[in-house]
């Protein structure tokens, strides 16, 4: 028997999440590209939910974990809509965003999509725009012509199997750029960063708040990398969002 409950989309897609109940406001766990549900910020904040007793939702995005369809067929905006529509569908009332890495990039955008749904955004090495300023834009001459001619490219990396960055994703990443456009919002807004982040270095991350106009302040933490998981980061999330959970409660 399967420990996730299932979101069918209108397409037929289905989401894989999970859920828990107590005090609003809610609180939506966006995970990062090619990573899902299980990691382990979104258990420890899970249970960190759980015991304070508050209301707390993570799910996967379309090809990634349990949900389905293919990851190479997956791009920003497919990632965006799936947002959105677990927002509108599984959740109610006020919200507050927890995004890590391209889920940083995901608040924002449902913060300018849905802003009477948001009620604070806690972002962990946000990565904004990564498919045009980090992946794109960092390509050699040689395998930007393997990504327009063939349509896709096998990034290799540190953490697992190389996988596609597509033609599609960059493409339409470009539709969906936030660090050129002013997000107004009354939420308040922290910002968690590893000052050795080597995959999304913290200068990307630091840009949103020139983007933001709003309560928002920016915290750069010495000797963490891009995972952000070692107890004392787990720790560091967990106080921020006690306190910014806290300052805008509704029980």
């Amino acid at each position: 028997m399967a420990d996730h409950l299932t979101f069918l989309r209108d397409d037929g897609a289905s989401i894989a999440y999970r859920r828990h109940s107590g005090c609003g406001p809610g609180i939506l766990w966006l995970g990062g590209f090619h990573s899902d549900m299980t990691g382990t910020k979104a258990q420890a904040l899970s249970q960190w939910s759980e015991k304070n007793g508050r209301t707390f939702l993570r799910f996967d995005y379309f090809g990634h974990g349990a949900s389905s369809g293919e990851f190479r067929d997956g791009t920003i905006s497919r990632w965006r809509d799936d947002a959105v529509a677990v927002l509108d569908a599984l959740t109610e009332g006020p919200q507050v965003l927890v995004g890590s890495s391209m889920g940083g990039w995901m608040a924002v955008l449902l913060a300018h999509l849905r802003p009477e749904r948001v009620a604070g955004m806690l972002l962990i090495a946000p990565a904004p725009d990564f498919t045009e300023d980090l992946i794109w834009a960092k390509m050699p001459r040689e395998v930007r012509k393997i990504v327009k001619e063939e349509g896709a490219w096998l990034y290799e990396n540190a953490y697992e199997a190389p996988y596609p960055i597509t033609r599609a994703l960059i493409e339409d990443g470009r539709h969906n750029l936030v660090l050129n456009r002013t997000l107004k919002t009354a939420a308040p807004i922290r910002i968690l960063h590893g000052f050795d982040d080597r995959d999304v270095p913290w200068t990307q991350g630091f840009k949103l708040v020139d983007c933001i106009a709003g309560d928002v302040a920016a915290t750069l933490v010495k000797g963490a990398d891009h995972r952000f998981s070692e107890q004392d980061n787990l720790r560091l999330i967990e106080r921020t969002l006690d306190i910014l959970v806290k300052e805008i409660a509704s029980c």
